[in-house]
């Protein structure tokens, strides 16, 4: 049986609740399949131990996070007590970029039980592949004089590195899915980093003849997914692009809150990292109320990017036959407490 050595970092708020939650959930799933068992480590790091260290964590952080297989992040953030850029910074952004989990996977689908605000959903399931090291977020810039003279500049850098990477990974993506990849741009308004962007796609498409291709603009790609979100299956999108677009799919989705991530390192030098899209919401956490599907659909991606499709399809299986029994948290208009979402999907797993 193959042991895999997971990192878990539960964090801040809501984090520490529903990270055990979705555990739970791996562990049967794991105890049911039988090829394979987890073995977690937790790590106290977070805004809380920020108050009392005055980091978010270690100095060693990164090298203890190496020795481990994958990381499974719950929510970072106490904005009344921290500031954000300080939580992100410390953490979130610094595992990403020292690991170099490159690539930002993020689906949108239409689940079972969970009524789309669109009209007509049309049973929509797509992802977005998000280039996650460089692009509009890069720290590259700088501010200069001040008063009225002072000026602000925020450069974008695009490698050819990280942009066919991205790429690829779409593609490959794709040809496992509906074989159909779209590109985000904006390269009739963004002078040089877009044109760019379009080439490299274009070059990278001729590799793969077999996947269907299109460009979109960035402002018509967001109409679209809102008109016709069932017309994509994989979408390819820099750092900022990206960014939006996936919270747009968890809108269309129903909530953002219950959306999945993936922090992947492709070259499998570094572990990836898995987190739920929704913050600490520190107003529910201690309730009890707290969403847990956003953490055990990021479990889900875990087993996927292991290997496991089988047993991490079963996993989303069972969240949208609880969603059709109208076990819901509050927050999707439900009354079920977190203890109870995830009894009922660890059942309907069994």
């Amino acid at each position: 049986m193959k042991t895999y050595r997971i990192a878990v970092i539960p964090g801040d708020g809501i984090g520490k609740e529903v990270v055990p939650a979705a555990i739970k959930v791996l562990d049967q799933a794991a105890l049911l399949d039988g090829r394979f068992q987890f073995e977690w480590t937790t790590f106290p790091w977070g805004c809380e131990y920020y108050l009392e260290t005055g980091k978010m964590m270690p100095d060693n952080g990164i090298e203890l996070l190496k020795q481990y297989d994958q990381i499974f992040l719950g929510a970072v953030g106490m904005p009344n007590l921290v500031p954000d850029h300080v939580s992100l910074w410390g953490l979130l952004i610094k595992i990403r970029r020292e690991l170099q989990q490159s690539i930002n996977v993020r689906p949108a689908k239409l689940l079972q039980g969970l009524p789309s605000p669109l009209r007509q959903p049309n049973g929509f399931d797509f992802i977005v592949v998000r280039e996650n090291s460089e692009g509009e977020y890069a720290e590259s810039g700088g501010r200069i004089h001040s008063g009225q003279d002072e000026v602000a500049i925020q450069n974008a850098v695009f490698t050819r590195k990280g942009t066919e990477r991205a790429m690829r990974y779409a593609f490959e993506l794709a040809k496992t899915r509906n074989g159909h990849v779209t590109s985000a741009t904006k390269s009739n308004g963004i002078t040089y980093s877009m044109p760019f962007w379009d080439e490299v796609f274009a070059q990278v498409g001729k590799e793969y003849e077999e996947v269907g291709q299109a460009s979109n603009h960035i402002d018509a790609l967001a109409a679209f997914l809102v008109m016709k979100p069932e017309n994509f299956d994989v979408i390819v999108a820099s750092n900022l692009f990206g960014d939006i677009l996936t919270d747009l799919g968890g809108a269309i989705m129903g909530s953002i809150g219950i959306a999945p991530a993936a922090n992947l390192n492709i070259e499998g030098q570094y572990p990836s990292m898995f987190e739920p899209v929704h913050g600490s919401a520190p107003d529910i956490a201690g309730q009890g109320i707290a969403n847990p599907i956003g953490q055990i659909w990021t479990g889900k991606m875990m087993l996927d990017f292991l290997g496991y499709q089988d047993v991490g399809t079963r996993i989303l299986d069972a969240i949208e036959q609880t969603l059709a029994q109208d076990i819901k948290t509050p927050d999707l208009g439900g009354t079920a407490t977190l203890q109870e979402v995830t009894d009922a999907i660890i059942n309907y797993l069994t």
